[in-house]
């Protein structure tokens, strides 16, 4: 559950954010006082209580697929979406906004600058007029009050119009960008299929398959079908190891367990493993899922490692868990998962977050494998991702240890990816040999 300070400052940043929303969607669209204006203000008010709302009350509901949460959790997650691209889109749009009014108000000013009126002159001076209009051009005169007038209310209109058209242009623009990045996110994971070679990695093992999925989220949006769909497209793969690096649920296993279920059904050669997210230590309850996990037949892998055998040759995989358990009196501890083993053997580390990868190069691990980012989930979000880790997504390398990074199958939060596609993937490792 979020504390009060962390509250405080949701909704307070969400009253912020809708007020500047009601002045581009609703003030600058609509006339005072209509019927339209005051429906338009109770909507801005709605979403400035859902959004915080749903972040801080999905938490306390049931997420499981009988449990209330998912009531509050799809419309409230779905605004979130909407909101996060509706902000930047009016945010990009203020400058051409500004010009355009800045040019109008030139132009009005021009006209009613320039305007020539007459101007009541008696019988005795109308011959002086005569006299002098032979010589003399017709000065141009202030703007009656009525032009005035006229001019203001030409570039009220002109302000509507733009206020609408640069309204429709965001919401326009915030919602075709949701429902795309939600047909990406609810639709089936990419499969992807990546070689790695490893200087270790002698031909007898090359050709090793791990199934590597990540950052499942089972919860109030993502069910027991979530899982269902991830283990037939696993068995798919035809893979001799599956591993899940974290990230099983956001709830408890007595809430989720049921809807993880399914992984019993993971076909492998050589076995399924699991370790910890950072996500697992968010519940009470880390040891309840590392026991689902074993009833399951996936075998936590806790600062420990087992030795995998393929061809006649030797693989030590490893796995350690979450930097977040050391806030519980947990964490990772390399040193024991890797100490006393054959140097002379390739190791593959299962450790959640990539930012582990620093610790990894230095116990010589040669292949990390890891989540916890989404690739970022939502353009331009994986800007941030991408200078908060070492490897943002897909292979790459800390000092002398290659690191891979799934997406993730999932997501957190709102149910939108853009930029940032679930995938499931297929490493086959190679030999420098071969």
């Amino acid at each position: 559950m979020l504390g009060f300070g962390v509250t405080a400052l949701m909704l307070v940043g969400s009253a912020a954010v809708h007020y500047y929303l009601w002045i581009r969607l609703v003030r600058d669209t609509t006339g005072p006082g209509t019927a339209v204006r005051r429906l338009g203000t109770w909507g801005v008010v709605l979403s400035a209580l859902l959004a915080p709302g749903t972040r801080i009350l999905t938490p306390l509901f049931d997420p499981s697929d009988g449990g209330g949460g998912r009531f509050l959790a799809w419309p409230g997650y779905v605004l979130i979406g909407v909101l996060l691209y509706l902000l930047p889109t009016l945010v990009i749009l203020e400058l051409p906004r500004a010009l355009a009014l800045r040019r109008w108000r030139r132009a009005e000013r021009l006209e009613t600058d320039t305007t020539p009126v007459s101007v009541p002159v008696s019988a005795s001076a109308s011959a002086s007029a005569s006299a002098s209009a032979e010589s003399a051009q017709v000065a141009p005169a202030p703007a009656e009050a009525g032009d005035e007038a006229r001019a203001a209310d030409r570039l009220v209109g002109r302000r509507l119009f733009l206020g609408r058209a640069v309204g429709t242009l965001a919401g326009a623009t915030a919602l075709g960008t949701v429902g795309y990045g939600m047909s990406s996110a609810l639709g089936d994971p990419l499969i992807k299929r990546v070689p790695v070679t490893l200087a270790k990695v002698n031909p007898r093992l090359a050709g090793l398959r791990i199934a590597v999925v990540s950052d499942i989220h089972l919860g109030p949006l993502l069910g027991r079908a979530h899982t269902e769909r991830i283990v037939r497209m696993v068995n798919g793969l035809q893979a001799d190891l599956v591993t899940i690096v974290g990230d099983l649920a956001d709830g408890t296993a007595s809430q989720l367990g049921p809807a993880a279920r399914p992984l019993k059904g993971l076909e492998s050669r050589y076995g399924n493993f699991f370790v910890t997210g950072n996500h697992e230590y968010l519940y009470d309850g880390v040891e309840d899922w590392l026991d689902e996990m074993r009833n399951v037949g996936v075998r936590p892998l806790v600062n420990e490692r087992v030795e995998i055998r393929h061809n006649g040759a030797y693989l030590d995989l490893a796995g350690v868990e979450d930097l977040a358990g050391e806030d519980h009196g947990r964490g990772p501890d390399l040193g024991k998962a890797l100490g006393g083993r054959d140097l002379s053997r390739p190791v593959v580390l299962l450790a959640h977050q990539p930012v582990f990868a620093e610790e990894a190069a230095r116990h010589g691990v040669d292949l990390q494998l890891s989540g916890h980012t989404h690739g970022g989930q939502m353009f331009p979000l994986t800007a941030i991702t991408e200078l908060a880790n070492p490897v943002n997504s897909g292979l790459g390398k800390v000092d002398e240890t290659q690191v891979y990074v799934t997406n993730g199958a999932g997501f957190f939060g709102p149910p939108v990816r853009v930029g940032a596609p679930a995938d499931i993937t297929l490493l086959e490792l190679r030999s420098p040999q071969a």
